[in-house]
């Protein structure tokens, strides 16, 4: 089960979108042309791959679990995009804080 907000993260792309719940999930995907490797954190840190079959979008079971540090390496990527933070202040104590620190 998927614990919403999450974060959309495209294959070769560092930017980061926030999503705060599965209709914002089907509205956003309509945009968008989905890699194989695209997947979804939720705010557990469970990774979700995104398969697309006759253009409805399925989640399937979390394939991993990502730490802390490995979603924070993501923000910091993302925000250095931005040139808008000083990357060596963003530091998270759970998943679910760095996902809520997108929400902006």
């Amino acid at each position: 089960m998927i614990l919403w907000p999450c974060i959309l993260k495209l294959a070769g792309d560092n930017e980061l979108i926030y999503l705060s719940s599965l209709d914002v999930f089907v509205s956003e995907s309509k945009q968008i042309i989905f890699h194989h490797d695209d997947y979804i954190i939720d705010s557990n840190g469970h990774c979700f791959l995104i398969e697309t079959i006759l253009n409805t979008h399925i989640l399937p079971c979390a394939y991993r679990v990502i730490l802390t540090e490995e979603v924070t390496a993501l923000i910091r990527a993302h925000e250095f995009n931005k040139a808008s933070l000083c990357l060596t202040k963003i530091h998270f104590s759970t998943v679910s804080e760095a996902v809520n620190s997108l929400n902006y």
